[in-house]
C-alpha cells in the first residue's frame, strides 16, 4: 500500500495563488493587485516591487533558486529562460537574493530565435515577455531544482503578438465587453465580468521507454512511420474504461499529485479506446488559465512517464489502424457571480436569453466554420480527422433532440411552445433504481456538440495548444453579440426584436446543425449540398486565416492585425513543410540503414536454406522459394519507392517557401511516403521477427 495523500493540503501548495497573496501581501497591495486581475486596472511599479519581493520570499521557501518568464511562443511548446535570484556579491563575499517589480513585469528573450512569419528580421532581436497576473505564478520542481515560473505574454519590439497567450487575452476582453452589453439589455446590472470557461480533456499513449528508443520514427517524429497491425487491435473494445494496469496506475497517481501541487484540478482518468491509450480531464478554469494548465499537464505527462520507464506520446496519430488522440475543448461563458450563459434551464423554450445566446453561436460557427476548422489544423491531425474515431473535417453543430426540436418550432412557427423532457429511465431490474435521464443523448461524431450547458469542440489535436480554438470561439461569438446589441439597443420593442433575431438566426443558419452520424459517408455529400466547407488537410485550412472576412473580424476587436494573421499563416505553412520533410528523411534513414539490410539478411537465409535442402536430396523447397520471390519483389518495390521519395526530398529546398512548399509536400512527398510504407509493412508480416530491426505494433501497444 502507498502512503496516504492529503489532497486538500497538497493542492496548490506550489502556486502563488489568491490565499497566499492575501496572507503575505499588505492589504493595500493585495487590493490593488486584485483590481488589476479582476478589472484590468494598471499596476504601478511600486506595487509590483512589493508583489515581487513577497513572491520571491515565498518561492525561496518552496525551494526555488531561479525565476523564469514562462511563455508560449508559436513553436507549439512552452519556452523559458532561467535567472537566479542572486544579485552581485557584496564586499564581504556574500550574495543577496533579489527580485524586482521590473523583473516580474517584463522580461526580454531573443525574439529573432522564435517563429515570427516575417514580423521580425533576424537582426531585430528584441522581444518582451509581459506578466499575465490573471494566471498565478508557480514553483516547478525538477532535476534542476526549483524554478519560479511566471506566466507571461510574448510580443515583439513593435508590439506584435508572437505567442499564443496574447491573442487569447485580447479575445477574452472582446467576449467580455460584448457579453456584458447583452446581459445589461436583459436587465442584469450585477454581473461585472463574463469569462470563457474551458475544460480540456487530454488523450495520450504510454509505451515502454526501451522499445521507444528502438524506434527512430518515434524518437524523431513522435509517430510510427512504418508498422503492420497486430492480430488484435481495438476490435474487442476491451481497453476502453477497462481496469488500469498497475504500472500505469502508479504513473497516474504521480501525475495527479504533480498536477495538484501546481493547482491543476486533475479530475478524471481512464483507459481510452486504443490499447495503451489513456485520458486525463481537469475541472474547468478561465480560458487563459486552462491553456496554461494544459501546457503544464502535457509537461507532467511526459516527465512522469520517463521516471516510470515509459514514454508519453502526444502525437495525434502515433499508430495507424487504432484511434488517435485528441483534446476535447469544453467551452462555456460564465459571469463572475456564477451565471452560465449556456445553461438552458429546465424549460429552454421559455429561456429567451439562452435561446438568443444559442442562436448567436450557431450564426458565429456557420459564418466562420473555416476559421474554427483552421484552429484545429495540425500536421498530425491530418491523420486523425475524418476517421471512425474523431470528428470529420466538416464543421457542424450537434444540438440534440430537445434543442433541435425547440429550433424546429422557432423556424416553422416563429414561437417555441414546449421542450421535450428526458423522462424516466427504467432498468427493468427491481434492485436498480429508476432515474430521470437527460433530454438529449450525446453525439461523439460531432465536431461541435452541445452537451448540457457547454459546447464541446472535439477537433483539437492532442499536442496542440487550446489557445487557438478559444481565440476563434471567443472572437466569432463576440462579433455576433456585438451585432445583436447594436440592433437591440436601438429597438423600439425589445421583446419583439429579440424574438425576430432568434427566429432569423435559427432559420438562416440551420444548415450548420446536424444531429446525425458524422462518420456516415452520406454526411459528406449532405454537407456539400448544404454548402458547408470541407477542408480535409492542414494546408487546405490555413488560407482561412487571411481571408478578408477573417481580417475584418479580428482587426475589429484588436485580437489580430492583418500582419499578425499573415505571419501566422506563413508559420503554419513552414511548420507543415518542415514536419513532412523530417518524416520523409526519417523514413529514408530507417529504410536505408535498418529495413533493407534486415530484409537482405532474411533473403540470404532463405536462399541458403533452399541450397542446403537441395544439396541433401530432391526435397520440396516451394515454400522457401515462394517466400524468397515475394520478399525479393517487395524489397525491390521498397528500394524503388525509397529512391523516388529521396528524389522528392532533394527537390524540397528548391520549392519556394510558404504555401507552395507546403502544397508540394502534401501532394508529392506525403504520397511518396505512403508508397514507401506499403511494401515495408507487408515485409514486416513476412520477415522473421528476430530479424526485423524494430519493435512491432504488438510489442509497443500491448506490452506496457
Amino acid at each position: 500500500m502507498g502512503e496516504n495523500i492529503n489532497v486538500v493540503e497538497m493542492f496548490g501548495c506550489d502556486v502563488f495563488n489568491d490565499s497566499v497573496m492575501q496572507a503575505r501581501l499588505p492589504k493595500k497591495v493585495y487590493r490593488e493587485l486584485k483590481q488589476t486581475i479582476q478589472e484590468g486596472k494598471e499596476l504601478s511599479l511600486e506595487i509590483a516591487d512589493v508583489v515581487a519581493h513577497e513572491m520571491k520570499e515565498w518561492a525561496i521557501e518552496r525551494g526555488a533558486t531561479h525565476f523564469s518568464h514562462w511563455f508560449q511562443p508559436l513553436t507549439g511548446v512552452t519556452a523559458e529562460k532561467h535567472d537566479a535570484f542572486i544579485s552581485a556579491p557584496m564586499e564581504n563575499g556574500r550574495v543577496l537574493m533579489s527580485f524586482s517589480g521590473k523583473e516580474l513585469i517584463k522580461g526580454e528573450p531573443d525574439a529573432s530565435s522564435f517563429p515570427s512569419g516575417g514580423l521580425r528580421a533576424t537582426f531585430e532581436a528584441r522581444g518582451y515577455t509581459a506578466w499575465d497576473c490573471t494566471s498565478p505564478a508557480f514553483v516547478r520542481h525538477d532535476a534542476g531544482g526549483g524554478t519560479l515560473c511566471i506566466p507571461t505574454a510574448f510580443c515583439s519590439y513593435t508590439g506584435a503578438a508572437l505567442d499564443m497567450k496574447t491573442p487569447l487575452l485580447r479575445s477574452m476582453e472582446a467576449i467580455n465587453t460584448q457579453a456584458l452589453r447583452l446581459l445589461r439589455l436583459f436587465g442584469n446590472t450585477t454581473s461585472k465580468r463574463v469569462t470563457p470557461s474551458v475544460g480540456a480533456e487530454q488523450e495520450y499513449f504510454l509505451i515502454d521507454k526501451e522499445k521507444w528508443l528502438q524506434r527512430k520514427d518515434l524518437t524523431y517524429t513522435g509517430r510510427t512511420l512504418f508498422g503492420a497491425m497486430p492480430p488484435k487491435g481495438q476490435e474487442m473494445d476491451d481497453h476502453y474504461l477497462g481496469t488500469i494496469r498497475q504500472r500505469v496506475s502508479a504513473y497516474m497517481k504521480e501525475v495527479n499529485e504533480e498536477c495538484w501541487r501546481l493547482g491543476v484540478a486533475a479530475k478524471t482518468q481512464h483507459n481510452e479506446v486504443a490499447p495503451a491509450q489513456h485520458e486525463l480531464a481537469p475541472i474547468y478554469a478561465p480560458a487563459n488559465i486552462a491553456s496554461d494548465h494544459n501546457q503544464i499537464i502535457m509537461r507532467i505527462l511526459k516527465k512522469v512517464a520517463s521516471r516510470h520507464g515509459m514514454r508519453c506520446l502526444l502525437h495525434e496519430k502515433p499508430f495507424a489502424g487504432v484511434n488517435g488522440s485528441g483534446k476535447h475543448n469544453n467551452w462555456s461563458l460564465t459571469t463572475d457571480d456564477g451565471i452560465n450563459l449556456l445553461d438552458p434551464g429546465k424549460t429552454p423554450h421559455e429561456n429567451i436569453q439562452f435561446l438568443l445566446v444559442l442562436t448567436c453561436i450557431l450564426k458565429a460557427v456557420d459564418t466562420h466554420a473555416d476559421l474554427l476548422r483552421e484552429s484545429a489544423a495540425d500536421v498530425g491531425n491530418d491523420h486523425r480527422l475524418g476517421g471512425n474515431e474523431a470528428p470529420p473535417a466538416v464543421i457542424s453543430v450537434f444540438l440534440g433532440e430537445q434543442l433541435g426540436d425547440v429550433l424546429e418550432q422557432l423556424i416553422s412557427t416563429g414561437t417555441a411552445t414546449h421542450s421535450k423532457k428526458g423522462g424516466r429511465l427504467e432498468t427493468g431490474v427491481k434492485t436498480l433504481p429508476d432515474f430521470m435521464k437527460d433530454a438529449t443523448d450525446r453525439n461523439r461524431t460531432s465536431p461541435f456538440a452541445f452537451t448540457g450547458n457547454k459546447f464541446e469542440f472535439r477537433m483539437v489535436g492532442s499536442r496542440d495548444s487550446i489557445s487557438s480554438c478559444n481565440v476563434v470561439l471567443n472572437t466569432i461569438t463576440a462579433e455576433v453579440f456585438r451585432e445583436v446589441c447594436d440592433r437591440l439597443e436601438g429597438a423600439e420593442d425589445f421583446d419583439l426584436a429579440v424574438h425576430n433575431i432568434i427566429k432569423e438566426f435559427a432559420t438562416e443558419h440551420q444548415r450548420i446543425v446536424f444531429n446525425g452520424n458524422g462518420y456516415a459517408p452520406e454526411w459528406e455529400k449532405e454537407a456539400k449540398r448544404r454548402g458547408l466547407p470541407n477542408l480535409p488537410s492542414m494546408v487546405d485550412a490555413i488560407p482561412a486565416l487571411t481571408t478578408e472576412k477573417a481580417v475584418k473580424l479580428f482587426e475589429s476587436f484588436g485580437v489580430f492585425t492583418r500582419a499578425e494573421l499573415e505571419s501566422r499563416a506563413e508559420i503554419q505553412y513552414e511548420i507543415y513543410a518542415k514536419a513532412i520533410n523530417i518524416e520523409a528523411k526519417t523514413m529514408i534513414d530507417i529504410a536505408t540503414k535498418q529495413i533493407i539490410p534486415a530484409v537482405i539478411r532474411y533473403t540470404t537465409v532463405l536462399a541458403d536454406s533452399i541450397n542446403s535442402v537441395r544439396a541433401v536430396g530432391d526435397y520440396d523447397v516451394s515454400v522457401q522459394t515462394d517466400l524468397l520471390k515475394r520478399t525479393s519483389a517487395l524489397l525491390k518495390s521498397t528500394n524503388s519507392a525509397m529512391g523516388k521519395l529521396a528524389r522528392l526530398v532533394a527537390q524540397v529546398p528548391g520549392v519556394p517557401e510558404g504555401r507552395e512548399r507546403a502544397v508540394f509536400c502534401r501532394e508529392k512527398v506525403v504520397k511518396a511516403m505512403e508508397a514507401l510504407r506499403s511494401p515495408v509493412d507487408e515485409l514486416e508480416m513476412i520477415v522473421d521477427k528476430e530479424m526485423w530491426p524494430m519493435p512491432s505494433y504488438g510489442d509497443l501497444i500491448f506490452e506496457v
